[in-house]
């Protein structure tokens, strides 16, 4: 899931959490309910697989070699400016409540803007401009709507971004001088979501998506700086298509874009400017996830997906050839960036078994440098048996994959499982670093499966779109068929099993614990929706109509009626098994009342009920000690119902 699950793997170093009389003191701003004591051994045991950090490429200093990266020091994540490879982290930000969203430089390298939610994970997000020389940080935006990440314009320093202001359902554009931010004005007024991709080269225009219902039927639009007048430059005819990322070439003459036309996974095409056909830049071999253009349009950055892995390729822009780069290690890589030199390009990269730090590569010289390398912590994850890719056969043959992650050897005979669902639902898992949540494996001998359910993305849009709507039940449907899998399996414990999950991952929680409850021994649901009804009318307003294309509207008749019957409420008290459900008090995706009304629901069924609320936490996001205090209570549910 991605709270609790989450909460494993949240790059936080501990914090210690008062005890007494061995056990621990319930810290300030949580609210707890048929919760029993907590042991302080599992806050000791659990101390070394927390040690450790991570740290994510933000951007790029305009005029030096040196850049930007979010990494934690102390409760939350902030900015730090690295100098040189392997050089000190140097502290930017100091916010209370950590800096979580995107960071530019201006184009004199002497002030940053950079997003920061109002409070964690409300996802208000609001824009603040640093002054390095001075030290001053001014907020940009108005403080209460949600703004989109800064795009800078290329000459000037100008931004566009997005924003509720006017509206709480619509994303308007808008642009602004940072230094001065009464020059924000509103440029573009819109229906619906919309997100700015590019400014043009000579900065007269934007490039913008439109998203009018789903993330899966986007529009690409030409804006007019000066005065907003908007021109296609797609049109509305034929499949869907989400269009994940488009850029104006350096000459001005085509932009190319990131979507699945024509395709069941996404490719990088390119079209002129003046319009005609889309051609693709690559040939069909593996989907690609993201790119960037180099400055002077010779090269195209790319990162390809390998299926349990991701790839950086260099290509060039014209002949779709791959330039030689050195040997790269297998695992995840994101964020690619051009330096303005055009020579490197800097990201983020992740190991199978690792958290994430920056490298760059010189693209000429074919050199690979590392930028920062975060603590590993006390927890050794080379000790551990490697990530398994595995799948299994669901009800209608569709061929689900998902990841899963065996104890040492040395625990004996099988072992029991924990399934944990992500959310979304268009996200996915891969190998990864498991952080904290190596103690199961490594403590407790307990293996995990993170399955990718039908609906998860990276398989093609037909699997993506497999469970949208009145399709709902057959991704809970998936997780009967991995129990069955399960069953199969001489090392797993078919008999010892437990999910979890967040978000849309909590309600397939819920789901599997109603439809299969005699063949698991508990579950676990955080910030989890309980009714789809509810949810769909208290969700923030902006998202409203891209999750009722996905959940189904209730404004049909026919789609109410099934949602009403699926929901989770509804079918309260079919669930005998032990139930975990944690919540944030400030979450506006999925609000408190989902909880609430669960736990009213089922508290009378005679089944041991335990109840988590940080009052202070938004959707999914914890600081660390109210994420501490998560991981131990989820232990202990374990040690509970899983183990005993």
């Amino acid at each position: 899931m991605r709270m609790i699950l989450r909460a494993a793997l949240v790059l936080l170093l501990p914090v210690p959490l008062a005890a007494q009389d061995g056990v621990l003191t319930i810290p300030s701003g949580i609210r707890m309910e048929g919760v029993p004591p907590v042991p302080a051994d599992i806050a000791e045991a659990l101390a070394p697989y927390g040690a450790f950090r991570a740290a994510t490429f933000a951007g790029w200093h305009p005029t030096e070699r040196s850049l930007l990266v979010s990494t934690n020091f102390g409760d939350v994540p902030q900015i730090h400016h690295v100098r040189a490879p392997g050089g000190a982290r140097t502290q930017v930000t100091f916010d209370r409540r950590g800096v979580t969203g995107a960071a530019v430089f201006d184009r004199s390298g002497r002030s940053m803007v950079f997003q920061r939610d109002t409070s964690p994970g409300s996802r208000t997000f609001q824009l603040f401009r640093h002054d390095f020389e001075s030290g001053a940080t001014t907020l940009l935006t108005d403080g209460t709507s949600i703004n989109g990440a800064p795009v800078l314009a290329r000459g000037a320093d100008r931004i566009a971004y997005t924003s509720t202001r006017r509206a709480a359902a619509d994303r308007d554009i808008y642009v602004m001088s940072p230094a001065d931010p009464a020059s924000n004005r509103l440029l573009l007024q819109v229906s619906g979501i919309w997100a700015v991709m590019d400014w043009s080269p000579d900065d007269r225009e934007l490039l913008v998506v439109e998203a009018p219902s789903t993330a899966s039927d986007t529009y690409l639009w030409r804006v007019d700086v000066e005065t907003g007048a908007r021109v296609p430059f797609t049109d509305r005819d034929g499949r869907p298509v989400r269009w994940r990322a488009a850029r104006y070439a350096p000459d001005g003459k085509s932009i190319y874009a990131l979507g699945d036309f024509e395709s069941d996974v996404p490719r990088l095409l390119r079209r002129p400017l003046t319009g005609g056909a889309w051609q693709p830049v690559l040939p069909k071999t593996d989907p690609i996830e993201t790119f960037e253009l180099s400055p002077d349009g010779r090269l195209i950055a790319a990162v390809a997906d390998t299926g349990t892995a991701t790839e950086l390729r260099v290509i060039d822009a014209r002949s779709g050839e791959p330039q030689p780069l050195p040997a790269l290690p297998a695992g995840m890589i994101s964020s690619p960036a051009w330096h303005p030199n055009g020579r490197e390009v800097a990201f983020t990269f992740a190991g199978a078994r690792t958290f994430s730090d920056v490298y760059t590569v010189d693209v000429a010289a074919r050199r690979v440098e590392r930028w920062t390398a975060s603590e590993a912590g006390g927890a050794n994850p080379e000790s551990l048996p490697d990530a398994e890719i595995v799948r299994w056969k669901s009800f209608d043959g569709l061929m689900i994959p998902g990841v899963l992650y065996r104890p040492p050897a040395h625990f004996a005979g099988p072992r029991p499982v924990l399934i944990n669902v992500h959310g979304g639902p268009v996200l996915r898992e891969r190998p990864r670093g498991l952080g904290r949540s190596n103690y199961f494996r490594n403590e407790m001998g307990v293996a995990i499966i993170y399955p990718n359910i039908r609906g998860s993305a990276g398989f093609g849009s037909d699997f993506e779109r497999a469970d949208d709507g009145i399709k709902r039940e057959d991704a809970v449907k998936d997780i009967g068929a991995l129990l069955d899998w399960i069953g199969t399996q001489p090392g797993l414990d078919k008999d010892r099993v437990m999910i979890t999950g967040g978000s849309y991952g909590g309600y397939v929680s819920y789901a599997a614990a109603i439809a299969y409850g005699d063949r698991l021994r508990g579950a676990i649901a955080g910030f989890a929706i309980s009714d789809f009804i509810t949810y769909l009318e208290a969700t923030e307003e902006s998202r409203r109509g891209d999750r009722k294309v996905e959940y189904g509207d209730p404004a049909d008749p026919e789609v109410r009626e099934f949602l009403e019957r699926i929901s989770p409420l509804a079918n309260a008290s079919k669930l005998r098994l032990p139930l975990l459900i944690v919540q944030g008090g400030r979450d506006n995706l999925v609000p408190l009342s989902q909880a609430e009304q669960m736990v009213r629901a089922v508290r009378g069924n005679g089944t041991p009920l335990w109840y988590v609320v940080f009052e202070e936490a938004g959707h999914e996001q914890l600081n660390a000690t109210t994420n501490n205090f998560n991981m131990y209570v989820w232990i202990l549910f374990a040690r509970e119902f899983l183990l005993n």
